[in-house]
């Protein structure tokens, strides 16, 4: 994960100089078989240098970003794609480079009206790169408003409840837990509760 953040820091520094305009310097989105992402970039990155051609193709990013995750009581962190079966190229565009990318293993083509490749706005790449480089990573939880859930941890361990609200920058979630025939909301963390 560490090179990942080194990755986007040197590819952030690019697209902030702009002057890979200047040079023919665009980024185009290819499309791949779903889950190869990273088989694509490695095996595109081997080609660069093999075919040598770093004087055309620059940047190949898989856009991630971090997501925790609450599973079963547990917290983990993952990097998920941000757009599954695509990696972002950057490349001044000619037949050779063209065919360098097109021919890589897995890829199964540029994104673009027909045979021609459409590059991205500088916005647009700017927009996926600071998403990468974003310091907080989105919290996923494993249930949704309204389910029922069983209480883990804390005074109310073995309550069942259902879920009322969410507050996810504080990592809490309310509860509606049924005391003596009447519904009370009870504040909890989010790893206090899991799926029934």
């Amino acid at each position: 994960m560490a090179a990942d953040v080194e990755q986007v820091k040197e590819v952030i520094e690019l697209s902030e100089d702009h002057s890979e305009q200047l040079d023919g310097r665009r980024w185009y989105v290819i499309h791949t078989y779903s889950g190869y992402e990273n088989k694509v970039k490695a095996n595109l990155e081997q080609r660069i240098r093999s075919m040598d051609m770093e004087g055309k193709i620059f940047q190949v990013v898989v856009p991630t970003e971090d997501e925790i995750e609450i599973r079963d009581g547990q917290r983990r962190t993952v990097s998920r794609k941000v757009y599954p079966g695509y990696v972002l190229v950057q490349i001044k565009l000619d037949d050779a480079s063209w065919y360098v990318v097109r021919n890589t293993p897995g890829v199964t083509g540029f994104v673009g009206a027909g045979t021609d490749p459409t590059p991205l706005e500088e916005e647009e790449v700017d927009k996926i790169l600071q998403r990468m480089r974003s310091e907080t990573p989105r919290i996923k939880v494993g249930f949704s408003k309204g389910e029922a859930i069983r209480i883990v941890d804390g005074p109310f361990t073995d309550f069942i409840g259902v879920v009322d609200q969410f507050n996810l920058d504080r990592g809490k979630v309310r509860v509606l837990v049924s005391f003596f025939g009447r519904e009370t909301p009870v504040e909890l963390d989010l790893l206090q509760v899991e799926r029934l």
